[in-house]
């Protein structure tokens, strides 16, 4: 195993005896095993962890006793062609892979640890699939692994990246960022992660500005496809942008200097996924000149209890016949290992003391303190010595072997997946490990704010974690105020929206052609509110309440109807008491003079009723003023009705009277027989029978009632009386209507009969005045809303009551007041008075 590549490492350990003379393992590490001299100090931390692990297996007497595991490392390279060499190379136990053939002498192969990267890993995954070798790595973040069909025997001590895609999701969601870019690389796999992100960050309510990837060095027109990328990305409006790769490669191209110059003229908040290993070889932590204050997601670290102290004893001393090794003190130390000329590519000015200590290269470069991948590396091959230890277990008690060399001469590799699949124990730590139907661990991502100081030095600190097994509301946890955000930011957090949010009171409206995410925003219609940000639809009112002025809220709509207290309830009230007192003070002089020629010329008895049901009619408007109660909803329309019909019906009997009294002079005529009193009471009785026997069957079938207009008045619900039957209220002005027209027709005609004997003129007066009122009164009335109805009614009450009055009794009075000569029989026997003017 090397850290000489960037990309991973692949590792296959083998079971072996034991050495009787040495009691060392089986180790194969060559030079030609690996790609390059130079070595990335990350990746060889992952290789310690895994020798760390054998020898505390191996040291264990509870753990595979009298069992020594050996391994054989290879360098996947970063190359798929490499990774199946290697691994054929692995289960032949030749140095020139040969297929469906083992030659080797010493051990037997149970399982393949690796590789680090998703590419290399599925190459080695499809051969030992074949052979149901078990595989488990430690990087490998691909969802495609979790195809038991394809893949039988493949585990991983990492997450699924898929958990992964709604780790981002609720981080964007927390800090409410809605407008994002991606970029990836052009592999397979970042390809493949990308649309699968995407289509999850459109699903969930984000919009996605751009995606575009990052060329590697084998395409063809590289240079034109990298600087379109970043002239996207510098005219892009996106502050938030998802580097998603499990390419390191993608680090190295963001160190040029095109991007450089771009990274100091924005700001970007940059995520990087946890395929993407973060490098922090001297050579390339530049790159975070341009994603500086990135967040990342990051497997969760671990505890490895004696790893520490193990690290910072290594020395080329303790692995004497590693090469790769002596070639990493070689080249980061700059120095020369004595005997080491084999693996030298490089001649150093000095020769290395043989102090040096790994931990003498700064934490930076090579942290002791947070193990991820490490621990990764060594929970995968615990994991695989329990298996083993169960399996050998399970077939020591059923007698199968009968003694070690036995077992070992007879294992089988591919009974060790069914004891994978069961495996569970717990780390020195207290680490629960077990693997899911899926092969998979239960495992979280830490989040890290990587920062990039202006003297160069590179560092992280944890500022969250995302738990994919936690309660959803739970999943996510972020310390804000430990975050290290860009300088440049104006806003903290930054925003990376693509419209701003729509406030309280408006509503968001689509944009033709634009992603859901910009919008415009359009204040709520008339009667709807929004009371929250960026709401799609306004919401509509109960009928009780109505949006305030900022329509960000419902408020109770104001209670009207027409009262005493406001002018125009005021007015009419005092109207009607003002007429209601005149007609009561003619009707006192009517009775005082009761004797008199003028009062007993024309039935005096129908002017007492007139003018009483006049003057109840001036009061009865009072029942449409004030709150409506059952009560007054109950009178106001039947009282009316009633009152109306009375007084009509008196006019008409009036009407009557006269053509009696006239014809009943002529001889032989059959009318003298009908004159006096008795008639026309009879038909008043029997007119206002009609109107009482409409609003008997009105009140019993649908009588009026309180009710709330809640639709003609904005913001107001208009307290009044509702009818109950429109045809029942129609019906009444109707009857009333048709007595009236009765009426004005009877005084039409008998206009011209002699003046001293008649009040026909007046008659036919007040009827012109009182049926004006009313026609004008339908249309009025059914063109208003609210209050105002109620007082066009009162009005139309009012001023047909006024005009019957005025017009029939206004002459008689003043007559009788001031012209008392003229109020006698022989005045009005021989001379006209003054109201005998021809019409």
């Amino acid at each position: 195993m090397t850290p000489s590549s960037p990309e991973a490492v692949n590792t296959a350990f083998t079971t072996a005896s034991a050495d009787p003379e040495s009691g060392r393992p089986d180790l194969e590490i060559k030079p030609e095993t690996f790609c390059m001299a130079e070595s990335v100090l990350q990746y060889y931390q992952h290789l310690l962890a895994f020798l760390f692990a054998i020898d505390e297996i191996n040291t264990n007497a509870e753990l595979l006793p009298n069992i020594t595991l050996g391994y054989r490392i290879y360098d996947s390279c970063s190359s798929d062609i490499k990774s199946i060499l290697s691994i054929l190379s692995i289960i032949s136990k030749k140095k020139e892979p040969v297929p469906n053939y083992s030659c080797g002498e010493r051990g037997t192969l149970a399982g393949v640890i690796g590789d680090l990267s998703s590419d290399s890993t599925h190459s080695i995954a499809r051969v030992t699939g074949i052979y149901k070798y078990p595989q488990i790595s430690y990087g490998a973040m691909d969802p495609i692994f979790s195809d038991g069909i394809q893949f039988p025997s493949f585990y991983r001590t990492v997450p699924n990246e898929r958990a992964q895609y709604e780790g981002i999701i609720q981080l964007l969601k927390h800090f409410g960022w809605t407008w994002v870019g991606i970029v990836a690389s052009e592999d397979d796999s970042g390809q493949r992660a990308t649309e699968e992100l995407k289509r999850e960050i459109i699903q969930r309510g984000v919009c996605v500005e751009f995606s575009v990837v990052i060329p590697d060095e084998f395409i063809s027109n590289k240079i034109k496809i990298f600087h379109q990328a970043i002239n996207i990305i510098r005219e892009s409006t996106a502050t938030v942008i998802i580097l998603y790769s499990s390419r390191t490669y993608v680090m190295q191209e963001i160190m040029r200097t095109e991007w450089l110059e771009f990274a100091q003229k924005s700001e970007k908040v940059w995520i990087v996924s946890a395929t993407l290993s973060i490098i922090t070889d001297l050579g390339l932590d530049k790159a975070f000149l341009v994603i500086n204050d990135t967040l990342a997601f990051s497997v969760s670290r671990g505890e490895i209890p004696g790893f520490q102290d193990f690290l910072s004893r290594v020395n080329p001393a303790m692995f004497p016949d590693d090469d790769l090794l002596k070639r990493f003190w070689n080249w980061n130390f700059k120095c020369n290992l004595p005997s080491t000329e084999s693996v030298r590519n490089i001649a150093f000015p000095h020769n290395c003391t043989g102090n040096e200590t790994l931990s003498s290269l700064g934490a930076v470069l090579f942290d002791v303190y947070n193990f991820r991948l490490s621990y990764s590396v060594y929970t995968a091959v615990y994991t695989l010595a329990h298996a083993l230890h169960d399996m050998y277990s399970a077939q020591s008690q059923k007698g199968a072997f009968g003694n070690r060399e036995n077992l070992l001469q007879d294992f089988q590799h591919w009974k060790l997946n069914a004891f994978l699949k069961k495996v569970h124990y717990k780390t020195a730590a207290g680490d629960e490990i077990f693997f899911d139907e899926k092969g998979e661990t239960s495992v979280r991502y830490d989040i890290l704010n990587w920062i990039y100081f202006p003297n160069g030095t590179l560092t992280n600190i944890l500022v969250g974690s995302f738990n994919p097994s936690a309660p959803r509301d739970q999943q996510l946890l972020i310390n804000d105020s430990s975050i290290e955000w860009q300088p440049g930011f104006t806003q903290i957090p930054p925003s990376s929206v693509c419209s701003d949010r729509c406030p309280l009171g408006y509503r968001k409206a689509p944009l033709e052609g634009k992603p859901a995410c910009c919008f415009a925003c359009i204040i709520c219609a008339l009667g709807e509110f929004s009371n929250g940000t960026d709401m799609e639809n306004c919401l509509t009112c109960p009928e009780d309440q109505w949006p305030n002025d900022k329509r960000d809220q419902c408020i109770p709509k104001t209670i009207e109807f027409l009262s005493y207290q406001e002018p125009l309830g005021s007015a009419l009230a005092s109207i009607a008491i003002l007429f209601s007192t005149i007609t009561a003070g003619v009707l006192g002089i009517f009775i005082k003079y009761r004797d008199t020629a003028v009062v007993k010329a024309n039935n005096r008895d129908l002017s007492f009723i007139l003018l009483l049901a006049l003057m109840l009619s001036f009061l009865c408007s009072m029942l449409f003023i004030g709150r409506p109660i059952q009560v007054t909803c109950l009178l106001r329309q039947t009282a009316f009705g009633l009152i109306f019909s009375v007084a009509v019906s008196s006019v008409l009997a009036k009407t009557i009277t006269v053509i009696i009294a006239f014809n009943s002079t002529k001889p032989g005529s059959r009318l003298s027989k009908w004159a006096g009193s008795r008639v026309p009471n009879c038909l008043v009785l029997l007119c206002s029978l009609g109107e009482a026997v409409i609003s008997i069957v009105w009140l019993l079938i649908s009588p009026p009632f309180p009710d709330y207009d809640r639709q003609s008045e904005t913001g107001k619900m208009i307290l009044q009386c509702n009818e109950g039957s429109l045809i029942a209220f129609y019906s009444m002005i109707g009857y009333m209507g048709f007595l009236a027209g009765l009426s004005f027709v009877a005084a039409f005609l008998v206009r011209k009969l002699p003046d001293s004997f008649n009040e026909a003129q007046l008659i036919t007066f007040s009827m012109m005045v009182f049926c004006s009122v009313w026609v004008s009164f339908i249309p009025a009335y059914l063109s208003t809303k609210g209050k105002y109805m109620v007082a066009v009614e009162i009005f139309a009450i009012l001023a047909s009551s006024a005009g019957l009055m005025g017009c029939i009794f206004i002459p008689k009075c003043y007559i009788i007041l001031c012209k008392p000569h003229m109020n006698t029989r022989e005045h009005l026997m021989e001379k006209p008075s003054f109201v005998s003017k021809k019409i």
